[in-house]
């Protein structure tokens, strides 16, 4: 080859490497720019580590321990949990209680199904509801959906992310309707019907207050003899109430993280477990949920806070959590506690190493 070739070859791949650096910068800039993107929250998901069915004993799932000091990670089982407790820790767990939302019905003068989640009462008598309809497209406003002679509901509106306002006509006790011809809202990801066993698997051993239209999830793993274990290794059990509803698991629709938005939930925080936060020499929060509770303002009664990275966190010392969503709020709660890269570099090892991910799956504790 000439060195004229030569020399024109180094050139051509000079140019291009500038080029590339000059790209790169761009990209760096525009994303510095544009703030933190939805994007920077994905990962790959093999569809069988979605797990199907809950395992036979709640505590026997497997446990990932996240240290953010040193930026590693260990493979530990749940049972594991109470041996990273001490003396000064306060528990927090939220003892919202799902509730049988999801009903099926057929339009007053048609046979097609319509599906109907209920997700939000919004008036004082708990009969009008925000609710995710199924075809919605086709429910027009003063529409009836007929459930069964107990129940039908009215399509009053449409929200403003495409949910419905509905008017339930019970006869009789509504939630006494809804324990009977009502069915549990499994989360889309979890490909088979729900089943009477659901009823109670999808639900806390320690669920109370009856609101939630999805389980918060990291409390499942607890048994009474977990729990007793954790007050053994000296940590104080305090208790949230925070309903789970589409502000927890509704999709994120900008992809600027910061100009996401998420839907409100109520919640409360007793004076007793603000006092147990308070006197606490750490905080460890079971689940996104009791995360977002403690961390809002009590006196409101309600959140729709989002947590993204650049959060400071102000009662928050260590998390429970299972494994969440790609680009889901859920996933970027962590990310924001964690840090970004350790989540997402613990989230790759879990696949290789075969956890089971989302509501019935396996869980982590970041330190």
């Amino acid at each position: 080859m000439s060195k004229v070739r030569v020399a024109r070859r180094r050139v051509i791949s000079r140019l291009l490497t500038f080029r590339l650096a000059a790209a790169l910068l761009r990209n760096q800039a525009a994303r510095k720019a544009s703030g933190v993107l939805l994007s920077d929250f994905d990962y790959h998901l093999p569809a069988e580590l979605i797990a199907q069915e809950p395992l036979p004993d709640r505590a026997a799932s497997r446990m990932l321990v996240l240290d953010r000091k040193s930026a590693t990670w260990q493979d530990r089982a749940f049972r594991d949990l109470p041996s990273y407790l001490r003396p000064g820790d306060c528990l927090v767990l939220n003892d919202s209680r799902v509730f049988p939302s999801r009903l099926y019905g057929h339009r007053e003068h048609g046979t097609g199904r319509v599906e109907v989640l209920l997700t939000r009462p919004i008036s004082g008598d708990g009969l009008t509801w925000e609710a995710l309809v199924h075809p919605g497209r086709k429910m027009r406003t003063g529409e009836l959906i007929i459930f069964s002679d107990e129940l039908s509901a009215e399509i009053l509106g449409r929200c403003q992310f495409g949910e419905r306002t509905v008017r339930l006509r019970p006869r009789g006790s509504l939630f006494e309707i809804l324990d009977r011809i009502g069915h549990v809202p499994l989360p889309p990801y979890i490909r088979r019907p729900d089943t009477e066993a659901d009823r109670s698997r999808y639900q806390t051993v320690f669920a109370r207050e009856r609101g939630s239209v999805a389980a918060p999830t990291a409390g499942l793993h607890f048994t009474p003899e977990i729990l007793d274990a954790c007050r053994a290794a000296g940590a104080k059990i305090a208790w949230v109430t925070l309903h789970v509803g589409l502000g927890t698991f509704q999709p994120l629709r900008a992809e600027k993280i910061e100009e996401a938005r998420l839907h409100t939930e109520s919640f409360t925080m007793p004076p007793e477990t603000a006092a147990a936060i308070q006197a606490a020499s750490r905080v460890v929060a079971v689940g996104t949920t009791s995360v977002r509770a403690i961390e809002s303002e009590p006196r409101k009664g309600e959140t729709s806070l989002f947590i993204y990275p650049g959060y400071q966190f102000r009662r928050t010392g260590a998390l429970l959590t299972n494994f969440h969503l790609p680009r889901s709020s859920l996933l970027v709660l962590v990310c924001a506690f964690a840090g970004r890269e350790l989540t997402l570099a613990a989230y790759r090892h879990a696949v290789e190493q075969r956890y089971r991910f989302f509501s019935y799956g396996d869980c982590a504790l970041v330190l």
